[in-house]
Protein backbone atom coordinates (compact mmCIF):
# COMPACT_ATOMS: atom_id res chain seq x y z
CA UNK A 1 0.00 0.00 0.00
CA UNK A 2 1.90 3.82 -1.04
CA UNK A 3 0.38 6.95 -0.19
CA UNK A 4 -1.32 9.62 -3.16
CA UNK A 5 0.13 12.43 -3.25
CA UNK A 6 0.44 15.73 -5.59
CA UNK A 7 3.49 14.02 -7.30
CA UNK A 8 1.85 11.04 -8.66
CA UNK A 9 -0.43 13.17 -10.98
CA UNK A 10 2.74 13.39 -13.02
CA UNK A 11 3.31 9.68 -13.97
CA UNK A 12 -0.44 9.34 -15.61
CA UNK A 13 -0.76 12.96 -17.27
CA UNK A 14 -3.60 13.25 -14.83
CA UNK A 15 -4.23 16.84 -14.83
CA UNK A 16 -6.82 17.48 -11.93
CA UNK A 17 -6.82 21.21 -11.58
CA UNK A 18 -8.50 23.40 -13.64
CA UNK A 19 -8.29 27.15 -14.40
CA UNK A 20 -12.35 28.70 -14.39
CA UNK A 21 -11.52 31.23 -16.45
CA UNK A 22 -9.43 29.85 -19.30
CA UNK A 23 -10.18 26.32 -19.00
CA UNK A 24 -6.00 25.08 -19.02
CA UNK A 25 -5.42 22.37 -16.34
CA UNK A 26 -2.78 21.45 -14.22
CA UNK A 27 -1.23 18.44 -12.38
CA UNK A 28 -0.53 20.54 -8.81
CA UNK A 29 -2.36 22.46 -7.71
CA UNK A 30 0.31 25.29 -6.89
CA UNK A 31 1.05 25.41 -10.41
CA UNK A 32 -2.44 26.34 -11.16
CA UNK A 33 -2.28 28.75 -8.49
CA UNK A 34 0.65 30.80 -10.28
CA UNK A 35 -1.39 30.52 -13.64
CA UNK A 36 -4.35 32.42 -12.07
CA UNK A 37 -1.93 34.96 -11.54
CA UNK A 38 -1.96 35.98 -15.75
CA UNK A 39 -5.40 36.48 -14.85
CA UNK A 40 -5.46 38.90 -11.90
CA UNK A 41 -2.72 40.61 -12.78
CA UNK A 42 -0.75 39.86 -9.17
CA UNK A 43 3.07 40.28 -8.80
CA UNK A 44 3.84 39.63 -5.33
CA UNK A 45 7.42 38.86 -5.62
CA UNK A 46 9.60 42.39 -5.67
CA UNK A 47 12.94 43.52 -6.06
CA UNK A 48 13.78 44.90 -3.10
CA UNK A 49 16.67 47.13 -5.23
CA UNK A 50 14.46 49.00 -7.84
CA UNK A 51 11.48 47.94 -6.63
CA UNK A 52 10.21 45.81 -10.08
CA UNK A 53 7.43 42.58 -8.98
CA UNK A 54 7.12 39.62 -10.68
CA UNK A 55 4.07 36.67 -10.88
CA UNK A 56 6.44 34.06 -10.34
CA UNK A 57 10.09 33.73 -7.78
CA UNK A 58 11.54 32.21 -10.74
CA UNK A 59 11.13 35.60 -12.51
CA UNK A 60 12.73 37.50 -9.33
CA UNK A 61 16.06 35.18 -9.54
CA UNK A 62 16.56 36.25 -12.99
CA UNK A 63 15.77 39.80 -12.58
CA UNK A 64 18.14 40.45 -9.50
CA UNK A 65 21.39 38.74 -12.04
CA UNK A 66 20.73 42.30 -13.62
CA UNK A 67 22.12 44.09 -10.45
CA UNK A 68 24.54 41.42 -9.33
CA UNK A 69 25.88 40.84 -12.93
CA UNK A 70 25.62 36.96 -12.06
CA UNK A 71 26.15 34.99 -15.52
CA UNK A 72 25.18 31.50 -14.31
CA UNK A 73 24.61 30.17 -17.65
CA UNK A 74 28.24 29.70 -19.80
CA UNK A 75 28.58 28.65 -23.55
CA UNK A 76 30.77 25.77 -23.34
CA UNK A 77 32.03 26.57 -27.31
CA UNK A 78 33.13 30.24 -26.84
CA UNK A 79 32.76 30.91 -23.33
CA UNK A 80 29.74 33.48 -23.23
CA UNK A 81 27.91 33.83 -20.28
CA UNK A 82 24.37 35.02 -19.74
CA UNK A 83 21.85 35.59 -17.00
CA UNK A 84 18.76 33.06 -18.28
CA UNK A 85 18.81 29.82 -19.61
CA UNK A 86 16.86 30.75 -22.33
CA UNK A 87 19.52 33.64 -23.36
CA UNK A 88 22.20 30.53 -23.75
CA UNK A 89 19.95 28.48 -25.35
CA UNK A 90 19.09 30.87 -27.48
CA UNK A 91 22.98 31.58 -27.91
CA UNK A 92 23.99 28.06 -28.83
CA UNK A 93 21.98 28.60 -32.36
CA UNK A 94 24.43 30.88 -33.37
CA UNK A 95 26.87 27.87 -33.61
CA UNK A 96 25.04 25.10 -34.57
CA UNK A 97 23.01 27.28 -37.37
CA UNK A 98 19.69 26.61 -35.60
CA UNK A 99 16.84 28.24 -37.48
CA UNK A 100 13.91 26.93 -35.54
CA UNK A 101 11.20 29.92 -36.05
CA UNK A 102 9.91 29.85 -40.05
CA UNK A 103 7.87 32.35 -42.05
CA UNK A 104 4.89 30.72 -43.40
CA UNK A 105 4.77 33.35 -46.20
CA UNK A 106 8.13 33.74 -47.68
CA UNK A 107 9.83 30.22 -45.40
CA UNK A 108 12.81 32.82 -43.56
CA UNK A 109 13.94 31.24 -40.63
CA UNK A 110 14.96 33.11 -37.32
CA UNK A 111 16.92 32.02 -34.42
CA UNK A 112 14.56 33.87 -32.30
CA UNK A 113 10.62 34.16 -32.05
CA UNK A 114 11.31 37.76 -31.58
CA UNK A 115 12.80 38.08 -35.11
CA UNK A 116 9.88 36.24 -36.58
CA UNK A 117 7.05 38.36 -34.94
CA UNK A 118 9.32 41.22 -36.33
CA UNK A 119 9.70 39.93 -39.67
CA UNK A 120 6.03 38.98 -40.48
CA UNK A 121 5.10 42.64 -39.91
CA UNK A 122 7.23 42.96 -43.81
CA UNK A 123 4.43 41.16 -45.21
CA UNK A 124 1.09 42.47 -42.86
CA UNK A 125 2.41 46.29 -42.69
CA UNK A 126 1.82 46.14 -39.15
CA UNK A 127 3.28 49.13 -37.29
CA UNK A 128 2.36 49.20 -33.81
CA UNK A 129 5.23 51.48 -32.38
CA UNK A 130 4.40 54.87 -32.98
CA UNK A 131 6.04 58.35 -32.44
CA UNK A 132 4.00 60.21 -29.90
CA UNK A 133 5.50 63.44 -31.00
CA UNK A 134 5.40 63.43 -34.73
CA UNK A 135 3.12 60.23 -35.22
CA UNK A 136 5.55 58.42 -37.06
CA UNK A 137 5.15 54.29 -36.45
CA UNK A 138 7.25 51.27 -37.18
CA UNK A 139 7.28 47.82 -37.10
CA UNK A 140 10.05 47.43 -34.68
CA UNK A 141 10.44 49.30 -31.29
CA UNK A 142 13.97 49.55 -31.98
CA UNK A 143 13.23 51.74 -34.52
CA UNK A 144 11.40 53.64 -32.92
CA UNK A 145 13.82 54.20 -30.29
CA UNK A 146 16.41 54.95 -32.95
CA UNK A 147 13.47 57.98 -34.45
CA UNK A 148 13.06 59.58 -30.53
CA UNK A 149 16.88 60.79 -31.05
CA UNK A 150 15.82 63.07 -33.98
CA UNK A 151 13.50 64.95 -31.89
CA UNK A 152 15.68 64.99 -28.42
CA UNK A 153 18.86 65.31 -30.37
CA UNK A 154 20.70 62.64 -28.55
CA UNK A 155 23.36 60.83 -30.43
CA UNK A 156 24.83 57.91 -28.20
CA UNK A 157 27.18 56.21 -30.97
CA UNK A 158 30.41 58.25 -31.34
CA UNK A 159 33.31 57.05 -33.75
CA UNK A 160 36.13 56.42 -31.77
CA UNK A 161 38.17 57.85 -34.77
CA UNK A 162 37.04 60.97 -35.84
CA UNK A 163 34.46 60.98 -32.77
CA UNK A 164 31.51 61.88 -35.01
CA UNK A 165 28.06 60.77 -33.28
CA UNK A 166 24.83 59.00 -34.46
CA UNK A 167 21.46 58.07 -33.14
CA UNK A 168 22.19 54.69 -33.84
CA UNK A 169 24.40 52.09 -33.58
CA UNK A 170 23.92 51.08 -37.45
CA UNK A 171 24.67 54.28 -38.48
CA UNK A 172 27.83 54.62 -36.81
CA UNK A 173 29.37 50.68 -38.01
CA UNK A 174 28.37 51.77 -41.85
CA UNK A 175 29.83 55.29 -40.93
CA UNK A 176 33.68 53.50 -39.38
CA UNK A 177 33.79 51.89 -43.10
CA UNK A 178 34.89 55.55 -44.40
CA UNK A 179 37.74 55.20 -42.10
CA UNK A 180 38.67 51.07 -42.48
CA UNK A 181 37.49 50.93 -46.13
CA UNK A 182 36.17 47.94 -45.39
CA UNK A 183 33.46 46.88 -48.15
CA UNK A 184 31.91 43.57 -47.00
CA UNK A 185 29.19 43.51 -49.74
CA UNK A 186 30.03 41.90 -53.25
CA UNK A 187 29.15 41.51 -56.51
CA UNK A 188 29.41 37.68 -57.49
CA UNK A 189 29.23 39.12 -61.26
CA UNK A 190 32.00 41.49 -61.82
CA UNK A 191 33.82 41.43 -58.05
CA UNK A 192 32.79 45.53 -57.25
CA UNK A 193 32.51 45.82 -53.71
CA UNK A 194 30.01 48.31 -51.58
CA UNK A 195 30.19 49.41 -48.03
CA UNK A 196 26.20 49.52 -47.89
CA UNK A 197 24.18 46.65 -48.64
CA UNK A 198 21.08 48.73 -50.19
CA UNK A 199 24.01 50.03 -52.80
CA UNK A 200 24.87 46.42 -54.00
CA UNK A 201 21.52 46.32 -54.36
CA UNK A 202 21.04 48.97 -57.11
CA UNK A 203 24.62 47.97 -58.51
CA UNK A 204 23.08 44.51 -59.24
CA UNK A 205 20.21 46.22 -61.34
CA UNK A 206 23.09 47.24 -64.13
CA UNK A 207 23.54 43.75 -64.82
CA UNK A 208 19.59 42.33 -64.71
CA UNK A 209 18.36 45.55 -66.29
CA UNK A 210 15.51 46.03 -63.41
CA UNK A 211 13.67 49.42 -63.67
CA UNK A 212 11.49 49.22 -60.69
CA UNK A 213 10.74 53.15 -60.31
CA UNK A 214 8.10 53.66 -62.99
CA UNK A 215 6.83 57.35 -63.90
CA UNK A 216 3.20 57.36 -64.14
CA UNK A 217 2.87 59.87 -66.60
CA UNK A 218 4.85 58.22 -69.21
CA UNK A 219 5.80 55.50 -68.10
CA UNK A 220 9.13 56.04 -67.94
CA UNK A 221 11.24 53.11 -65.73
CA UNK A 222 14.23 53.85 -63.78
CA UNK A 223 16.87 52.11 -61.63
CA UNK A 224 17.15 54.33 -59.20
CA UNK A 225 14.21 56.25 -56.94
CA UNK A 226 16.13 59.38 -56.88
CA UNK A 227 16.44 58.74 -60.94
CA UNK A 228 12.34 59.08 -61.03
CA UNK A 229 12.24 61.99 -58.34
CA UNK A 230 14.37 63.90 -60.87
CA UNK A 231 12.44 62.62 -64.31
CA UNK A 232 8.82 63.31 -62.64
CA UNK A 233 10.30 66.96 -62.21
CA UNK A 234 10.46 67.26 -66.14
CA UNK A 235 6.59 67.08 -66.27
CA UNK A 236 5.23 69.20 -63.43
CA UNK A 237 7.95 72.32 -64.09
CA UNK A 238 9.26 72.18 -60.79
CA UNK A 239 12.41 74.19 -59.39
CA UNK A 240 13.12 72.96 -56.18
CA UNK A 241 17.11 74.13 -56.22
CA UNK A 242 17.70 77.93 -55.89
CA UNK A 243 21.10 79.84 -55.94
CA UNK A 244 20.88 81.81 -52.72
CA UNK A 245 23.34 84.58 -54.49
CA UNK A 246 21.02 85.56 -57.34
CA UNK A 247 17.67 82.99 -56.87
CA UNK A 248 18.35 81.59 -60.46
CA UNK A 249 16.41 78.36 -60.05
CA UNK A 250 17.15 74.68 -61.35
CA UNK A 251 14.99 71.05 -61.49
CA UNK A 252 18.13 69.44 -60.73
CA UNK A 253 20.58 69.91 -58.29
CA UNK A 254 24.21 69.16 -60.17
CA UNK A 255 22.19 71.84 -62.26
CA UNK A 256 22.55 74.13 -59.88
CA UNK A 257 26.28 73.28 -58.58
CA UNK A 258 27.30 73.92 -61.83
CA UNK A 259 25.26 77.50 -61.69
CA UNK A 260 27.32 78.16 -58.72
CA UNK A 261 30.85 78.20 -60.45
CA UNK A 262 29.55 81.21 -62.55
CA UNK A 263 29.60 82.94 -59.20
CA UNK A 264 32.53 81.62 -57.22
CA UNK A 265 34.86 81.64 -60.67
CA UNK A 266 35.72 78.06 -59.62
CA UNK A 267 37.29 76.15 -63.24
CA UNK A 268 37.79 72.66 -61.58
CA UNK A 269 37.89 71.23 -65.42
CA UNK A 270 41.53 71.04 -66.84
CA UNK A 271 42.62 70.66 -70.19
CA UNK A 272 46.02 68.62 -70.25
CA UNK A 273 47.47 69.93 -73.42
CA UNK A 274 47.70 73.86 -72.73
CA UNK A 275 46.23 74.16 -69.13
CA UNK A 276 43.40 76.13 -69.93
CA UNK A 277 40.28 75.34 -67.25
CA UNK A 278 36.94 76.03 -67.23
CA UNK A 279 33.50 75.84 -65.14
CA UNK A 280 31.99 73.43 -67.05
CA UNK A 281 32.76 70.21 -68.96
CA UNK A 282 30.87 70.69 -72.30
CA UNK A 283 33.16 73.95 -72.56
CA UNK A 284 36.58 71.64 -71.73
CA UNK A 285 34.99 69.23 -74.71
CA UNK A 286 34.76 72.05 -77.27
CA UNK A 287 37.93 73.42 -76.32
CA UNK A 288 39.53 70.11 -76.65
CA UNK A 289 38.27 69.90 -80.55
CA UNK A 290 40.36 73.13 -80.85
CA UNK A 291 43.52 70.85 -80.65
CA UNK A 292 42.51 68.30 -82.48
CA UNK A 293 41.85 71.32 -85.55
CA UNK A 294 44.99 72.54 -84.68
CA UNK A 295 46.76 68.56 -85.10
Amino acid sequence: MFKLNKHMPLHDQEKPFSCDICGSSFSVKSTLKTHMRIHTGEKPYSCGICGSSFSQKSSLINHYRIHTGEKPFTCKICDSSFTQRSGLIIHNRTHTGEKPFSCEICGSSFARETHLTEHIRIHTGEKPYSCKICGSSFSQKSSLISHNRIHTGEKPFQCDICESSFCDKSTLTKHRRIHTGEKPYSCEICGSSFCEKSTLTKHLRVHSGDKPFSCEICESSFQRKSSLIQHILKHTGEKPYSCEICGALFSHKFSLLRHNRTHSGEKPFLCELCGSSFSHKSSLIIHNRTHNVKS
